[in-house]
């Protein structure tokens, strides 16, 4: 006896990649994200390629990964594809202490995101 496959967690004309430890802040990734929700995944990718931030080259792998599971798992075609949701979240928190003057220590966090890009194939109209 095997274990019953899991249930999709998208639309049977979405495919979705995640990736959970994303170095920075969530506020700053969700400014990256901002910038491709709903455009078309190839646009998206060279809005990425050629952003300053330094959060987009991480956003970048995801998309790409969401695109080639979509190609390779999914069979949906390319150049149909549209980010559909671009979401940004907070996973773990670094801690670490920074030596101050008379004895003194301060605390210093360093934040983890989490990023999920899902693209839908969508009907030339």
């Amino acid at each position: 006896m095997s274990k019953q496959a899991a249930p999709r967690r998208v639309g049977d004309k979405e495919a979705l990649a995640v990736n959970t430890n994303i170095r920075g802040s969530a506020q700053k990734l969700n400014l990256v994200a901002a910038l491709i929700r709903g455009m078309r995944a190839e646009d998206a990718m060279n809005v990425l390629a050629f952003s300053k931030k330094a959060m987009a080259v991480d956003a970048r792998k995801v998309l790409a990964s969401a695109i080639a599971n979509a190609e390779n798992n999914h069979n949906l075609d390319v150049d149909a594809l549209v980010v559909a949701e671009a979401s940004v979240g907070k996973s773990v928190t670094m801690k670490r202490f920074h030596a101050r003057g008379r004895g003194k220590s301060t605390r210093i966090l360093k934040p983890f995101s989490r990023l999920r890009i899902v693209v839908r194939e969508v009907e030339e109209a």
